[in-house]
């Protein structure tokens, strides 16, 4: 009897670690492809900002559109891939989902802007693209609290850096 109950503890406890591991590579995944994005969103942010001193309008529009093509890349492939079936793992998978198409629509805002066809437009286009910055703040606390409560249901730790 005893026997029996050691190994079922066991088999539960190994079934745990190995659903925490599977959380934590799931965790991990997703922020190694905002980390995938960073060289170029500094290198677009830079571009962007010498692009406007420049009043070079269609760069800008390339820059959006280039930005966008590489984070819907990453967005398809967080979509494509199951979330893992472990406590709040669907609901990371949406976070992670709507902060990269977050990200996705600021980059939409530029080539828009960029494309914008008079003055008017590009200053429509600006107010648009002001109003998403606003809200940029509130894309990743989200994404964290969503990210921590993921990593709490399942037993790891976030490397916060």
């Amino acid at each position: 009897m005893i026997k029996n109950i050691l190994m079922s503890v066991t088999v539960i406890l190994s079934m745990a670690a190995c659903n925490s591991k599977t959380a934590f590579n799931y965790s991990q995944d997703i922020v190694k492809k905002e980390k995938s994005l960073m060289a170029d969103i500094t290198t677009t942010e830079g571009n962007v900002k010498t692009y406007m001193e420049n009043e070079q309008y269609d760069s800008i529009a390339y820059a959006g559109e280039r930005m966008e093509k590489i984070v819907d890349l990453q967005l398809k492939e967080i979509k494509d891939k199951a979330a893992p079936d472990v406590k709040e793992g669907e609901n990371f998978k949406e976070a992670a989902i709507k902060y990269f198409t977050f990200i996705k629509i600021m980059y939409s805002g530029y080539k828009s802007f960029g494309s914008a066809a008079t003055p008017e437009d590009r200053e429509e286009e600006l107010l648009k693209l002001s109003e998403l910055v606003e809200k940029k703040e509130a894309a990743v606390n989200d994404m964290q609290k969503a990210q921590k409560k993921y990593a709490e249901a399942n037993g790891f730790k976030l490397e916060l850096k």
